[in-house]
């Protein structure tokens, strides 16, 4: 059990920049679409979804590469990894820039910019900065400095905050009472423009604090050492992306599937709203990414029982979990559906079945260990775009008759049959003994008191939440029986280590 505390630990730290920091960024929502139309939320959130495919685009894998090759016997001096990695990177994010600039009108044109070309140009700055920067922050993961890790992205995203409150409340209200002060650089036009903006300056800042993990090495570049992380990492660019677009396709997808364009941006803007109400499941499961990655890299050097024992605990209590998640965010959604405006409100319905379809994809995500300990990394490519094609033929099929909805029901579809084929497929070839049936049984045990707390109780909203809140405690129980689990001699051990 002592892999299984230490992953705990680490993606309770780790976590504390991701889960805080998208709650802080979540916390924005309500500022969003409360101060802009949904058509306008909409190109928000095409831009930031064609942002989040072209981050997978530029790093192009090299994280997992980096920490595959920085533990690699056959490399005696990690910092080699590290610089031949972070050189390849700088040159292709210059060129990223320089091409999008090259082509902007063009660019700016699909991505519904057309009349403000500016926005895209920040964009693309900032991808390619971003970009760079994960590697420096792959590193910290790697020597296990992760309190710094979470200053750095903590301090990222509360500038960026702070930029958004700035530029989109306080330079208004001053145009109002003190226009002199703001009017040299504040244009109430460029609009959503801010929201960019904001993130560039922040991600310059982070650049610059990132310098001390950019110094101190020889900067060298070995050509033979580059080609073999390539080879590795380019199956994970085929598998990031193919993900990433089964998170993001169907918002891209969407406008060209609905005939009138306003409205498509407009069901744009309620669908990427009500998405970010799922984030909850979202923040758990990318601050377990950052911790999982380096554990199963580290237990693969152990052999037997106890490696096998560490990877099927970790399934488990991820299952558990996020069931937890589940219920809880779907029991309280009459209060949390407040961080929307109420114009959003007719997305709801869509909540439930994003949800599952991230919990599926965390259980995917999980036993993709099998193929990565074993080099088999073009597996995941394989799962990742045989998902891709399930999201793809769902949204071309459903969206133009149910709007949105179908493209709710495309990642559900999708992340499902993805995690499905995985599992089938993984106990072939690096079997794992999950507790299937015990994990199988967990997931029975929360629909029946998922479906009890939503359908079977009296209409008064006070005893409603109140009996919800013995539901779930009752599911803690329940658990904790099953388990054979003591709290206080597991908080106790967490503390030790």
């Amino acid at each position: 059990m002592a892999g299984i505390g230490s992953l705990v630990k680490d993606t309770a730290v780790y976590g504390l920049s991701s889960i805080v920091g998208r709650f802080l960024n979540w916390c924005l929502v309500p500022l969003y679409t409360n101060v802009f139309a949904a058509q306008e939320y909409g190109v928000v959130t095409f831009v930031y979804s064609v942002v989040a495919l072209a981050m997978i685009v530029l790093t192009y894998g090299m994280e997992t590469g980096f920490f595959r090759f920085a533990n690699h016997n056959r490399w005696r001096d990690p910092m080699e990894v590290y610089s031949t990695a972070l050189i390849s990177l700088a040159v292709s994010s210059t060129a990223f820039v320089l091409l999008t600039s090259a082509f902007i009108a063009p660019v700016s044109g699909w991505m519904n910019c057309a009349s403000h070309q500016s926005y895209v140009l920040i964009m693309a700055a900032c991808v390619a900065i971003d970009a760079f920067l994960a590697l420096p922050f792959s590193y910290l993961r790697f020597r296990s400095r992760p309190m710094r890790f979470a200053t750095l992205k903590l301090i990222n995203i509360g500038l960026n905050i702070a930029l958004n409150l700035f530029f989109i409340l306080l330079c208004p209200w001053l145009m109002k009472v003190a226009p002199g002060a703001v009017a040299w650089f504040y244009d109430p036009d460029f609009g959503i423009g801010y929201i960019f903006l904001a993130n560039l300056i922040a991600s310059v800042v982070s650049l610059l604090l990132m310098l001390p993990e950019l110094r101190g090495f020889a900067w060298r570049f070995n050509g033979r050492l580059w080609r073999e992380m390539i080879v590795y990492s380019a199956p994970l660019l085929v598998l990031g992306a193919a993900g990433i677009m089964n998170q993001t396709i169907d918002k891209i997808l969407l406008p060209e599937l609905v005939a009138d364009k306003f409205d498509a941006m407009v069901q744009l803007g309620i669908y990427g709203a009500n998405y970010k109400i799922a984030i909850v499941m979202v923040m758990f499961i990318q601050a377990f990414r950052f911790a999982y990655e380096p554990f199963i890299f580290s237990q693969a050097k152990e052999r037997g029982e106890s490696k096998n024992k560490a990877y099927s605990d970790a399934m488990k209590y991820f299952v558990l979990f996020v069931l937890l998640l589940f219920m809880g965010v779907m029991f309280y959604i009459d209060i949390l559906k407040y961080f929307i405006s109420p114009a959003y409100f007719s997305g709801l319905k869509i909540v439930p079945l994003i949800m599952l379809a991230e919990l599926f994809f965390g259980i995917f995500f999980n036993l993709s260990l099998w193929y990565k300990l074993s080099d088999k990394t073009v597996w995941g490519m394989w799962f990742s775009l045989f998902g891709l094609a399930v999201t793809v033929a769902v949204n071309v099929a459903l969206v133009p008759r149910i709007g949105y909805m179908g493209c709710a029901v495309a990642a559900l579809c999708s992340y499902g049959l993805m995690m499905l084929a995985s599992f089938f497929i993984g106990q072939k070839k690096y079997p794992i003994k999950y507790e299937t049936g015990r994990i199988l049984s967990y997931f029975a045990i929360a629909a029946v008191l998922y479906a009890a707390g939503m359908y079977m109780l009296p209409e008064n909203q006070l005893v409603r939440y109140i009996v919800r809140f013995f539901i779930l405690s009752g599911f803690v129980l329940i658990v904790i029986r099953r388990e054979s689990l003591s709290l206080g001699h597991a908080f106790k051990s967490l503390l030790r280590r």
